[in-house]
């Protein structure tokens, strides 16, 4: 009876197979291969296979009750995904990450039970060498970002534009009564529009009003269409216009004004930008931003720090601080004086300072009525975290401290910067450590300290270091998508020189063996 249910379970499926085109350029973060079932229950024994019929051996990725990954070609070791609970949610989509020109072909998407298999969807992916530059003079009133696709669009059509650096921002959605349009960065807010007419014409280009360099970037159109998926890449430019001759004289002529009038500007010296050099080492426990005044500051004034990337570091209005309007990376990490208008000291520690941190934080003064009272600059240098050992040590440890007491449901991933693409050496999520996430290199080599989240030590320790385990190592902190912490560790294993027995020495066998030709 229980093979009868498989066998009525896999012809259901079979017949809802339908091809779908997904569309990529090269360079992506990641492509998604869609394959989702609806209204199907779960049954026991089934195991989710993707393969491509050009490879040899044809196994992409597999899950089943224990998600053996032995059978994968090498060219899609550390680099394909499915969501945890896809057997249950029957969503067995495939993230492919690092997509290579390369990686296009027809992926087949099917069931099985070890007896019968069934094909539940095809999926043609493109991989394209395109990105298309786009160039705007300073002052201009607009850009447009052209991204174009086929006309007639379905009414139930999603568009996406995000930018990836410096980090995700989501910069405008159609349509904008979905709930995704929430999630458009404050940065975007009320300047951006698409065509009103994009379902008839195809063009899904994107107007953003008033650039300026700060806009200058990486941009990914995404079109959701039924089950095809197009991404194209735009690159925004902005170019400085020729400074003219005219405006060369009229500010010589200004700074001649300016000279003579030294005495008053004096009185307003504050409201210029003034600059600081701060070096601090990265193991630091805290480092202080300086900023201090000598002027009068109104007690209703608003103090903010910001960095280069316009996220909200500190905020002090209203005579406290405003912990909810700081970003999740500088969250419990700040710490102003108190009284700080009264004072006139306005400088910030923030604690536990990394390579990240590296960059220029502005401390601004504003009015109630909004108006800039002063304005200062601290450029923070956090020096790399470099550790050695010599080969042969029983341990090494990279280390990475920050605040206690951080969300129980984010996600903590060590990581190996120089591969590509980059290994994961340590995973831990849902109060756990996954080794099962690891790369083989790093199985049962690394450890972490129990209840990181609640102490804040994420430091890792690698047994048994080997001359090859030399480079670079990051250590991301997730919650919900959002970085919170991010640190580099730059190791350096000390090789040592040993003549080795010929009769044990050799070439390491490559330790994932080769899947037979089987039909799927």
């Amino acid at each position: 009876m229980k093979m009868l249910l498989v066998m009525v379970l896999l012809l259901h499926v079979s017949q809802h197979a339908l091809p779908g085109v997904v569309e990529v350029n090269e360079g992506a973060e990641s492509v998604l291969l869609p394959c989702e079932l609806h209204g199907i229950p779960t049954k026991e024994n089934l195991r989710v296979v993707w393969t491509c019929s050009d490879l040899s051996p044809r196994f992409v990725h597999q899950r089943g009750e224990e998600g053996d990954l032995e059978e994968q070609n090498q060219r899609y070791r550390g680099r394909t995904s499915m969501k945890p609970d896809a057997l249950d949610s029957l969503d067995f989509s495939l993230t492919l990450r690092k997509p290579h020109l390369s990686d296009s072909s027809n992926y087949t998407c099917s069931i099985t039970d070890g007896v019968n298999v069934r094909r539940v969807t095809d999926v043609e992916l493109k991989v394209k060498d395109l990105q298309e530059e786009v160039k705007v003079t300073e002052g201009a009133e607009s850009v447009i970002l052209p991204c174009r696709t086929t006309p007639d669009l379905p009414k139930d059509v999603t568009v996406e534009w995000t930018r990836s650096d410096p980090d995700l921002m989501m910069v405008h959605v159609y349509p904008s009564t979905s709930k995704e349009f929430m999630k458009q960065s404050k940065f975007y807010r009320d300047r951006t529009e698409m065509y009103e007419d994009l379902l008839r014409s195809g063009d899904v280009s994107l107007t953003l009003k008033h650039p300026t360099d700060r806009d200058t970037g990486s941009y990914i159109c995404t079109v959701y269409r039924d089950k095809d998926i197009l991404r194209q890449k735009v690159v925004l430019i902005h170019v400085k216009e020729p400074f003219p001759s005219w405006a060369t004289a009229v500010l010589v002529l200004l700074v001649l004004v300016l000279i003579v009038s030294a005495g008053v500007l004096y009185h307003f010296r504050f409201c210029f930008m003034s600059v600081y050099q701060v070096e601090v080492e990265s193991e630091a426990e805290s480092v202080l931003l300086p900023c201090r005044t000598t002027v009068h500051l109104p007690g209703d004034a608003k103090v903010e720090w910001r960095d280069n990337t316009y996220r909200k570091v500190h905020v002090y209005e209203n005579s406290s601080d405003q912990p909810e309007e700081q970003h999740l990376l500088y969250r419990t990490r700040t710490v102003m004086e108190r009284n700080p208008l009264q004072s006139r000291n306005l400088s910030l520690t923030l604690k536990h300072p990394t390579d990240y941190d590296s960059r220029t934080f502005t401390c601004s003064v504003y009015s109630r009525e909004g108006n800039i009272l002063m304005e200062k600059e601290v450029r923070l240098t956090v020096r790399d975290c470099q550790v050695e050992v010599e080969e042969g040590a029983e341990s090494v440890l990279l280390p990475f401290r920050t605040t206690p007491d951080l969300p129980g449901d984010a996600e903590v991933e060590w990581r190996r910067l120089e591969t590509k693409p980059e290994m994961k050496v340590h995973v831990y999520q849902n109060g756990s450590d996954q080794p099962e996430d690891q790369d083989q290199v790093y199985r049962s080599r690394t450890k972490m300290n129990q209840d990181p989240l609640k102490t804040g030590d994420f430091s890792l320790t690698l047994e048994h270091p080997k001359h090859g385990d030399s480079g670079r190592y990051i250590c991301r902190l997730w919650r919900g998508g959002d970085l919170m912490r991010r640190k580099t560790v730059q190791l350096k294993v000390k090789g040592r020189v040993q003549v080795q027995d010929q009769r044990t020495s050799g070439t390491e066998a490559d330790p994932t063996p080769l899947m037979a030709d089987q039909s799927v």
